[in-house]
């Protein structure tokens, strides 16, 4: 039985959002373009406030998680050297940056370090939850797992990437893979999918097939 996703902790992101937001600058940032973790040699933090962004590993570019609402990145990058992950826009989005010291000194007149603490406790059980999902696991619940995650996404966003492109982003299954469960998912109308391979609809799905 895989992990569950642990719960953002909306609460204390939105209060480091908000402290760190008069001190940030908006970046222009175009659909597809990664993003730097320095700036003019300064370790950056950035806010996301719309759009869509994927966290992306930096050694072989597998999905890890994407975002869809706020949220702030480059905790952990700030605070020591190890580059492992890289961020990635999807979308028309709305992402601002802030120098790693000006946050620190946010952090330390507003006693905010145990929020930041709180989000990186998040993004630690996020990647056990990640990892979970894909590890010593059969090619159909590998799939089946990413489909039930992949269907609490609002309907717009599952219309821009095919069941295809989700899963093999996120995995390293093979394309004939994933495409054979889908196939027979379909087949037992386990799952409506549009032409093109867009995930529409789908019934509850068996723990084996």
């Amino acid at each position: 039985m895989p992990l569950s996703a642990p719960a953002k902790p909306d609460d204390s992101i939105e209060r480091l959002l908000a402290a760190l937001l008069p001190e940030s600058h908006e970046i222009n940032v175009v659909p597809r373009k990664r993003l730097h973790w320095e700036y003019k040699g300064e370790a950056q933090l950035y806010l996301f406030m719309q759009g869509e962004v994927s966290v992306l590993r930096a050694t072989d570019g597998l999905v890890i998680a994407s975002a869809y609402d706020s949220h702030l990145f480059g905790l952990a990058e700030s605070l020591q050297s190890l580059r492992c992950h890289i961020l990635r826009v999807e979308t028309a989005s709305t992402i601002l940056r802030v120098g790693v010291g000006k946050a620190m000194e946010i952090f330390d007149r507003q006693n905010l370090w145990r929020d930041v603490a709180i989000t990186l406790a998040y993004f630690n059980s996020y990647l056990f939850y990640r990892n979970d999902l894909v590890v010593q696991q059969r090619t159909y619940s590998v799939i089946r797992d990413h489909l039930q995650e992949m269907i609490q996404l609002p309907l717009a966003t599952r219309m821009r990437t095919s069941i295809l492109e989700y899963i093999q982003e996120r995995t390293h299954l093979s394309r004939s893979s994933v495409l054979n469960v889908i196939f027979a998912l379909k087949s037992g109308s386990y799952i409506e999918v549009k032409r093109g391979g867009y995930l529409i609809a789908m019934k509850h799905l068996p723990e084996k097939f």
